[in-house]
C-alpha cells in the first residue's frame, strides 16, 4: 500500500500523542535521576541540576504524575496504531537483508530520506524495539512501585534488586535512542516541520 502524495506524513492523533509522549519521558526520566541518586546502582549519581522533583518525595510526586500521563497516552497511540493499519503498513514487513543495506548506508552517510512517508529498515527496527524498552519500563517500574501486589511479575524479572537493573539499562536504552533520535532530527529538520504540522 503505498502513501498518498497528499497524505500527512504523520496524523493529527500521531503528533498529538509524540508530544504528550516526549513531556511525559522527559518528566519520567528527569525524576527518575533524583529518585535514582537517593540509592544508586553503580558509583555515580546524576547532576542535580539534571533531576527534577528537589527531593526524593518530590520526585516520586513527579514520576507517578507523569507515569499517568504515559500510559493513558501510550494506551491512545497503541490502540489508534492498531485499529488504524498504520503499524503494520509502516512497520511491517521486516528484512533482515534490507537492514544491512540500510545500516551500511547510515554509517556511511549515505542513507535518503526523500519521502518522510517512507520509514527506512533502520527506523522501523528502532522503533519497534523502543517500543519493546517502553513495555520493559512499565513492567519493571511495576514491580519497583507495587512489589507485593504484583509478586508474580517479580518473580519472573527475577526479583526486586533485579527490576531495578532492569529498569535503570531500560531507562538507559531510552535516553540513548532520544540522543539519536535528536541528532537525526537536527541532520534532517524536516523531520520536525512534519512532527509539528503534518507534511
Amino acid at each position: 500500500m503505498q502513501s498518498s502524495p497528499s497524505e500527512p506524513v504523520h496524523p493529527l492523533w500521531l503528533r498529538c500523542c509524540h508530544w504528550v509522549n516526549a513531556v511525559a519521558i522527559a518528566g519520567m526520566l528527569f525524576s527518575g535521576w533524583r529518585i535514582y541518586n537517593a540509592s544508586p546502582l553503580f558509583p555515580f549519581s546524576f547532576p542535580a541540576q539534571l533531576t527534577l522533583g528537589g527531593w526524593l518525595g518530590g520526585a516520586l510526586q513527579w514520576h507517578f504524575a507523569m507515569m499517568w500521563v504515559l500510559v493513558i497516552n501510550g494506551a491512545v497511540y497503541f490502540s489508534l496504531g492498531v485499529a488504524s493499519g498504520r503499524f503494520r503498513h509502516k512497520f511491517f514487513p521486516l528484512s533482515l537483508r534490507q537492514l544491512k543495506e540500510d545500516l551500511s548506508q547510515a554509517l556511511h552517510g549515505k542513507l535518503q530520506h526523500a519521502d518522510l512517508r517512507h520509514y527506512n529498515m533502520v527506523q522501523k527496527i528502532a522503533y519497534l524495539l523502543i517500543l519493546l524498552d517502553g513495555i520493559g519500563l512499565v513492567l519493571s517500574g511495576l514491580v519497583l512501585w507495587k512489589s507485593v501486589q504484583f509478586p508474580l511479575l517479580r518473580t519472573l524479572l527475577g526479583g526486586y534488586e533485579t527490576a531495578r537493573y532492569i529498569h535503570f539499562f531500560c531507562m538507559s536504552a531510552m535516553a540513548l535512542f532520544i540522543v539519536i533520535h535528536l541528532l537525526m532530527v537536527l541532520l534532517v529538520p524536516r523531520t520536525l516541520l512534519a512532527m509539528l504540522r503534518g507534511r
